[in-house]
Order: C-alpha cells, then sequence, then structure tokens
C-alpha cells in the first residue's frame, strides 16, 4: 500500500481571515508544508505580520486586502493566485464575525446584516470566485463554521451567529455532490471555544435578560484543563484536510471542540 503524501509541496492556496487566529495560524502551516500562500483580510498590517513570519522560515506568501463580503475584492484575492503562482489547490474560508449577541427583538436589521453578509455571503463569495481555477486540477476547499447553531445552542442571544454557521454546514454538504466529479473536496470544521481574539470584538447587549444560568463546575470543555482550544490545533486539522490523506473526505462536518458541544449541547 502507498502511504498518501502528506506533502503540499507545489500547490497554491487562499485563506481568508489570515491576519489572526485560526486563519494566520493555519496559513503559516500550510505555508510550512509547502504551499504559496495568499493571506486576505480586512486590515494589512496584520496580513503583513503573517507574511513576514511565513517568509522568515523560507515560505511564499502575498497579502491582499479583501472584504470576503464584497465581490469585486475577493475576485481580486482569488486573482492574486492566479497572477502569482498560475494556479490555486487550497482555500480556506476562514473570515467571520461574531456581530452582535442580544435578545433578538433588540437585533437591528443592520446587525443581523452584517453578521450574515461576512459569515454566509462572504464564503459564498470566497467560493464562487474560487471554483473555477480549482475545477482546472482538483483541490480542497475547507470552511469554518463553529459548534454554535450546529451541534451547540447554549450561546443564547447569538442567533445571527448560530444561523451563519448552521447554513455553512448546508452549503458545504451542497457543493460536496456538486463538485465530487471534479476531484474538488469540500469539508467544514466546526471549533469550539479557541484561544483567538474574535471573541474580544463581540458586541453582547442584554443577554443577562435571556439567558439559561449553567454551571460547569469542572469546566466547560472535557479534554482541556484551560477551557479552550488553540488556533495551532485547528491548524493542523486544516492541514490535514488539505493533504492527500484526507483524500475521500468531502461533505463532512468535523467538531474540534475538546467534546464542549456534547456538555453543552
Amino acid at each position: 500500500m502507498q502511504l498518501p503524501s502528506q506533502s503540499l509541496t507545489g500547490r497554491v492556496a487562499l485563506v481568508t481571515g489570515a491576519g489572526s487566529g485560526i486563519g494566520r495560524a493555519s496559513a503559516k502551516t500550510l505555508a510550512y508544508a509547502g504551499t504559496a500562500v495568499v493571506l486576505t483580510g480586512t486590515t494589512l498590517e496584520d496580513l503583513q505580520e503573517t507574511e513576514q513570519e511565513i517568509k522568515n522560515h523560507g515560505g511564499r506568501a502575498v497579502s491582499i486586502c479583501a472584504d470576503v463580503s464584497k465581490s469585486n475584492e475577493i475576485k481580486a484575492a482569488v486573482e492574486a493566485a492566479i497572477g502569482n503562482w498560475g494556479r490555486l489547490d487550497i482555500v480556506l474560508a476562514n473570515a467571520g464575525t461574531n456581530g452582535v449577541w442580544a435578545p433578538l427583538e433588540s437585533l437591528t436589521e443592520e446587525e443581523w446584516d452584517k453578521t450574515l453578509d461576512v459569515n454566509l455571503k462572504g464564503t459564498f463569495l470566497t467560493l464562487k470566485h474560487s471554483i473555477p481555477h480549482l475545477k482546472k486540477q482538483g483541490g480542497s476547499v475547507i470552511v469554518t463554521a463553529s459548534v454554535n447553531g450546529t451541534r451547540m445552542f447554549s450561546n443564547t442571544g447569538a442567533t445571527a451567529y448560530a444561523c451563519s454557521k448552521a447554513a455553512q454546514v448546508a452549503m458545504v454538504k451542497m457543493l460536496a455532490l456538486e463538485w465530487a466529479r471534479q476531484q474538488v473536496r469540500i469539508n467544514v470544521i466546526c471549533p469550539g471555544a479557541i484561544q483567538t481574539e474574535i471573541h474580544d470584538k463581540t458586541v453582547t447587549r442584554g443577554l443577562e435578560e435571556i439567558r439559561v444560568p449553567v454551571e460547569y463546575p469542572e469546566g466547560e470543555v472535557p479534554l482541556s484543563p484551560d477551557d479552550s482550544g488553540t488556533a495551532g490545533q485547528v491548524a493542523q486539522l486544516v492541514w490535514f484536510l488539505a493533504t492527500d490523506a484526507a483524500s475521500h473526505i468531502t461533505g463532512t462536518e468535523i467538531y474540534i471542540d475538546g467534546a464542549q458541544s456534547l456538555l453543552q449541547g
């Protein structure tokens, strides 16, 4: 039996939300495995910091400032992959926002739209502009969803966020069949509590009025004494799904949460 290759040498990846957290860790992991990486995000300084780290380790990367909810901007990021390296093999649709967590009646239409625009429309646009290039030789797409809205519903007030994440899982399952004959695999990862900056940017309002009080005296994440995983652990899963070792996996959601969602679901 021939063992599958876990090297990604010669391949080209697009990583959205690459300036921090899971995106940054995954971009670095893919680059260190031999991939040339197009880094996209909305803060150029953060992207360039990631880019420099990759280059300092002998990797290849380029930074493109892009809002995934703007079709022309994410299209330009995809075209940067083709312009720089002539192909696209791997896409990590990772850019996202927690948005506003609040009782439904106080959530504004604009707040709802902003969360869905980034998380769901942004995923749609990233994949829409990437797939013509992925079909040329096959490839791997990984979408970052969440335990929220898919296996865990205890974060009361996160309705817009949870709906966007549930929809991402449905999108992946639809596209797995649509793209299978072109040898394009697509899977979705569902992280639980991960040490990233996204929670620092979450706007919460009036949650004490609707949240059901629950205590976890021994912690919320059974597998982790720190009650959260790391972006590096998620990046290892992204790397696996991008390699030939995952060549028969598509249309699958994979939970990476230390059993958090089983406890709190």
